[in-house]
């Protein structure tokens, strides 16, 4: 049995490990997310988010932050798309695909299908040589040390990663929009977002001047 010592080490490690595989993001900042943001940000429809298991998790927080910061987006299971939710999608909508392997087949059906019917396919992982990758118009590629995720098996410093990479999109995009504080504080008018909204403002203008 370890002790409270080793426990103490573990969970550091741990830590360093999400902090190693968040920083390895910045090697994808280049002319890939670039194209990848102009198309988020000159998108006519909705950006559907979409990934399964743990990735799925971070869709779903990806598509709540981008509608958040002005770039209108929803969050879609590929299980469920596959049982009918494919026809909420639009011409002038864009499929963001989120797999740290980019193997998973029911993802990859949901994408080879929702391709079809959109704008564009985006995918972010750390194969670029997987089904979903080489199906989609833009990869942004995640650059993944070894020991990112606990025991190379449990989704942690990846999905990180994957975070980090999406809320940079969410801030571009933001930015590029001309999606102002102001804008974003009124449709967030609840919790301590809401409530701090004046002094938010203020601060914010102080900043950006």
């Amino acid at each position: 049995m370890q002790s409270e010592h080793e426990w103490i080490g573990r969970a550091k490690q741990v830590i360093r490990a999400n902090a190693t595989a968040i920083l390895g993001t910045l090697e994808g900042v280049d002319e890939t997310f670039l194209a990848v943001a102009k198309k988020f940000i000159e998108c006519k429809g909705k950006i559907l988010v979409t990934g399964s298991g743990t990735s799925g998790a971070i869709a779903s927080r990806a598509a709540h932050l981008l509608s958040v910061g002005g770039t209108p987006a929803f969050y879609l299971p590929p299980a469920d798309g596959l049982h009918g939710g494919l026809g909420v999608l639009q011409s002038n909508d864009l499929v963001l695909a989120l797999s740290k392997g980019g193997s998973s087949d029911e993802l990859n059906e949901f994408c080879n299908r929702a391709k079809t019917l959109c704008a564009g396919l985006i995918s972010i992982t750390a194969d670029a040589t997987s089904p979903l990758a080489l199906m989609s118009d833009h990869v942004i590629k995640l650059t993944l040390p070894a020991d990112s995720d606990l025991g190379a098996v449990v989704a942690t410093g990846s999905s990180l990663a994957t975070a980090a990479v999406t809320d940079a999109l969410v801030e571009v995009c933001r930015a590029a929009r001309g999606y102002g504080w102001d804008r974003l504080l009124f449709t967030h008018p609840s919790g301590a977002v809401g409530r701090d909204a004046e002094d938010s403002l203020k601060r914010l203008q102080i900043v950006e001047d």
